[in-house]
């Protein structure tokens, strides 16, 4: 959410804004917000003098009884008591006024960066940087999902049968090696100096609308029924959710935590061949990285959570690129945001297996979080996130980029201490 000052001073910014998102349909609101927030303005000054004129007016009538002017008196408690009805009626017009600005104000997109390219959708994402030489083997590379069955690692008919298309059950080494990673990312960011965290998997309806814009709700969210409570898509939400309505001394910053959760998404509507597996799935698990820090400090940050993705991929000697995403990919709370995409020798092409974002004080304005300075000042703290790793997903390209000739899988060095050791998964 933007802060409404730039839409009382620069209206045509936030506008021109709208139209690098190719959202020319929320034209609209820029002016709608405009003229609400003037009536709103107006309607508060005119209640402040209501209240001034009543205080006035009360003390009158305690002197005018003292002198014996009981008429006088009722009088002006008759008045007074006008005064009331009126300023009962202005405050629900204040309240009234403030719900539809509000409502506007969430769907009118965050200020991108400068630096974002101009474009309509995913496919005009402008590729980065290469990291590590991507291969493609002399012998053929299967399906992810023949990989895993060949090793009698992925039971997916008995997942449709209790839960539906969308699940799945790991077994054996498949299951062990998809922990391996998980604990292998935990301490990498650990031991970059990121404080370990297990946050709630439920949060409640107003942590959801201040981490996240209505559009990715409604296609992400699954919903508790009869409780104020959503299953989180990731863990960036309880997390960002856990400094909601929080002061933070300028001295305590940057909180920089990465986090393990189950994640659960909805994942609407249909996918090809390549999403299908455990590639686009309900309910996967993923470590995450997120900061809270000076607004000064968030497009540097920025630089560092990426780097933690490809440098993670890379000591797994995964070939990975960084895309950004380009202005009408950008999620509405995004300023800035860059994807980052592993190798597969199977398909001969990239793709996503992380993101990461720079929003500004978006969240931060949403949730009332707020840094307060050294000199008593306070202002909306930047928050970012990143994916360090989301198995099942990075299974996929894991299992193609160690695949060998004789259908056995190598562990590279890192993960084999969470493998008992072994150097090669073997059949």
């Amino acid at each position: 959410m933007i802060d409404i000052k730039l839409i009382r001073t620069n209206p045509e910014l936030v506008k021109e804004n709208i139209k690098k998102k190719f959202q020319d349909e929320k034209l609209v609101l820029v002016d709608e917000v405009a003229q609400f927030d003037e009536e709103y303005r107006a309607a508060k000054t005119k209640a402040d003098e209501l209240r001034n004129k009543r205080k006035v007016m009360s003390k009158q009538i305690g002197g005018l009884m003292a002198k014996g002017q009981k008429d006088e008196a009722e009088k002006v408690k008759a008045e007074v008591s006008a005064i009331g009805a009126e300023l009962d009626a202005m405050a629900e017009k204040e309240k009234d006024l403030e719900a539809k600005i509000r409502e506007r104000m969430l769907v009118i997109p965050n200020i991108i960066d400068p630096s974002v390219p101009i474009g309509k959708d995913d496919s005009e994402n402008v590729e980065i940087e290469k990291f590590g030489e991507p291969v493609v083997p002399d012998y053929e590379i299967p399906y992810h999902v023949d990989i895993m069955e060949s090793f009698n690692g992925i039971d997916l008919d008995s997942a449709r049968r209790t839960s539906g298309n969308g699940f799945y059950y790991l077994m054996g080494d498949i299951a062990r090696l998809h922990s391996a990673i998980l604990s292998y990312a935990r301490d990498f960011m650990i031991d970059r100096g990121f404080t370990y965290f297990i946050p709630p998997y439920m949060i409640r309806s107003d942590v959801v609308t201040g981490v996240m814009s209505f559009s990715e709700m409604e296609g992400m969210m699954y919903k508790i029924e009869g409780e104020d409570l959503y299953l989180i898509g990731t863990s960036e939400h309880s997390m960002i959710g856990r400094f909601i309505d929080t002061i933070i001394p300028e001295g305590e910053l940057p909180k920089t935590l990465t986090s393990y959760s189950p994640c659960f998404r909805k994942e609407v509507g249909a996918h090809g061949i390549e999403e299908r597996g455990v590639y686009r799935i309900h309910q996967f698990e993923k470590q995450e990285m997120i900061v809270v820090c000076k607004p000064e400090d968030s497009m540097a940050w920025y630089d560092k959570l990426w780097q933690n993705s490809v440098d993670f991929f890379r000591s797994l000697d995964i070939p990975v690129r960084t895309l950004e995403c380009c202005s009408g990919d950008l999620a509405d709370l995004k300023v800035k945001s860059c994807d980052v995409e592993a190798w597969s020798p199977r398909q001969k092409k990239y793709f996503e297996v992380g993101s990461c974002s720079n929003l500004g004080d978006a969240q931060a304005r949403r949730l009332g979080i707020r840094i307060k300075a050294e000199d008593g000042t306070k202002y909306f703290a930047h928050t970012l996130n990143n994916t360090v790793v989301a198995p099942p997903r990075m299974l996929i390209a894991f299992l193609e980029n160690n695949l060998n000739a004789d259908g056995t899988v190598n562990i590279p060095e890192p993960l084999r201490m969470y493998m008992g050791g072994k150097d090669k998964i073997t059949k």
